[in-house]
């Protein structure tokens, strides 16, 4: 079989952390290849995703490096034996690559956390805020993309409120409250279901307010996804050029130790829906 020409988020995310256990190991692609009985071409390909690897091999593989952590073994065999393609796939070609592979961390993803800090968490987002926020984009989207895209992050959010719901905490800058992305009577029906979505089971709502002290940290909005285990969590960074990710140890535990901080001086979900009704009584 050919080797993939475009492997999917999840693909590559497997063979970055076969390369991160060859190279704890302190194993050259060469010398990985000859304990394997496989070329080093080969190798290379299974690191970055293009050729698949079966059970068998990972666990060969995970041996040949002295790999003694079982849990993430077991994860990673878990990945193997992931098949069938997800709902984002009927988008492929329709909208920028980036939004699929965020719902593709996502449709995985054991738990998430979200810190916003100019606008509402895209999962949380309305139909009409949606556009709102997309109608700022500079150069302007063309009309039939611009639709795409909101149908797209509303179909995310109803997979979000479905029956196999992914705990969500979403921690809000007041700052987001106030910006009226599509007018005000949009911000006004978009606090409204923001009410209406943190009562619900599985979502958590907070506010930091401006009366913080404190900044916690990050000017980026950001999303948190945990994995099966510590070591396959997710950071994924809005950019204007489209989501960064980063999977590094130093970078999850950087960006835990920001939303433990933002955790400290966030309202509790009781306070901070005051807070919200409170911004919606004055537009």
């Amino acid at each position: 079989m050919p080797p993939r020409s475009a492997p999917s988020m999840r693909q590559r995310r497997l063979g970055a952390e076969l390369r991160k256990m060859r190279e704890q190991a302190g194993l050259t692609g060469a010398a990985t290849a000859k304990l394997l009985g496989v070329g080093t071409t080969q190798v290379s390909q299974m690191e970055s995703g293009r050729i698949g690897v079966s059970a068998d091999r990972l666990r060969t593989f995970a041996a040949c490096c002295r790999c003694m952590n079982q849990p993430l073994i077991e994860a990673l065999v878990d990945m193997v034996h992931e098949r069938g393609k997800g709902w984002y796939e009927s988008y492929r070609g329709i909208i920028p690559a980036g939004f699929l592979e965020v719902a593709e961390v996502e449709l995985h993803a054991h738990s998430i956390q979200t810190w916003v800090t100019t606008h509402m968490p895209g999962l949380l987002q309305t139909t009409r805020y949606a556009e709102g926020v997309f109608s700022r984009i500079i150069p302007a989207v063309p009309r039939h993309e611009m639709d795409a895209r909101t149908a797209f992050r509303i179909q995310r959010r109803n997979i979000l409120l479905g029956p196999n719901a992914t705990p969500l905490e979403a921690f809000i800058h007041e700052a987001a409250l106030h910006i009226r992305f599509g007018g005000q009577d949009v911000l006004r029906d978009q606090l409204e279901s923001l009410l209406t979505d943190s009562e619900r089971e599985g979502i958590s709502v907070r506010i930091v307010p401006f009366a913080a002290e404190t900044f916690p940290g990050a000017i980026e909005n950001l999303n948190y996804t945990t994995g099966p285990i510590s070591e396959l969590d997710t950071v994924e960074l809005d950019s204007s050029r489209g989501p960064l990710f980063f999977d590094a140890k130093s970078e999850l535990e950087s960006y835990r130790a920001i939303l433990q901080r933002t955790e400290s001086v966030a309202l509790s979900p009781e306070k901070s829906r005051e807070l919200i009704r409170s911004v919606a009584r004055n537009l």
